[in-house]
């Protein structure tokens, strides 16, 4: 780990995880800070391939839709667990939204506790700075724009396509895009976008580089990459399991 901000994924499927895979989750990692942000079904699985569970920092949730946070309770059985073993007893900061008080206190156990973000305000978690943004979901959903005072990651949690995107993504170095449909759908009833509204955001936002994400089980996903490339002149990733990007 160095004193760059690194991004891997780890969960890159919407709805449920494809074999061996998981839903929203991605580590953030700096000067040896590690944030996860997401925590999806089969994310803790995953993590660790390329971070113990023990060095996890803080959690940071967008919504509480199970694609997105079904490994929270799997976490804090596992941080218990730990607990028993080692007879560490530090707690793990989750910090989520209380537009839905049930759901945020679902985040409080032994040795993990709920933290409230205000959408309005700058969230600093360690290294990172983080802006919200309200996106059109079914439940309340919050974008984010992070930094760490050098580099920007947008990532969009899950919404339908709106304008205000454009501004809240401008000039950042990564966008993470909720890429759940092809260009030829229609995500405004879902709360998810296509492969063309990613793209469109990312030119007109003038994005370093585009990552589609919150991936559909169906079709080929070279038609994201293309649909989106159709409108967006930049470097178009496709997540997947892995990927690095720093």
């Amino acid at each position: 780990m160095g004193d760059y901000m690194k991004l891997t994924v780890i969960g890159c499927w919407g709805g449920f995880p494809a074999a061996g895979g998981a839903t929203a989750a991605y580590i953030l990692e700096k000067n040896g800070f590690v944030l996860i942000i997401d925590m999806g079904s089969g994310a803790l699985s995953n993590i660790q391939s390329f971070v113990p569970m023990d060095k996890i920092d803080a959690v940071l949730l967008s919504h509480y839709h199970h694609d997105h946070v079904a490994d929270i309770g799997v976490l804090q059985y596992g941080w218990l667990v730990d607990m028993y073993v080692t007879g560490r007893k530090n707690v793990l900061p989750i910090y989520g939204h209380t537009l839905d008080q049930q759901s945020f206190a679902q985040l409080t156990s032994e040795r993990t506790e709920g933290i409230r973000y205000k959408p309005n305000e700058i969230l600093t978690i360690g290294p990172f700075e983080v802006q919200f943004m309200r996106t059109k979901h079914p439940v309340p959903c919050f974008a984010m724009r992070i930094t760490d005072g050098d580099k920007t990651i947008v990532y969009t949690a899950d919404s339908a396509y709106t304008d205000a995107f454009i501004p809240f993504a401008k000039d950042a170095n990564l966008l993470i895009a909720d890429c759940n449909l092809y260009a030829d759908q229609d995500g405004a009833a879902a709360g998810h976008m296509t492969s063309e509204e990613c793209g469109m955001i990312a030119q007109k936002a003038h994005v370093h580089e585009l990552m589609l994400s919150h991936l559909p089980q169906f079709g080929d996903h070279k038609n994201l990459l293309s649909e989106a490339a159709k409108v967006y002149k930049g470097e178009i990733h496709l997540a997947k399991k892995g990927f690095v990007w720093k």
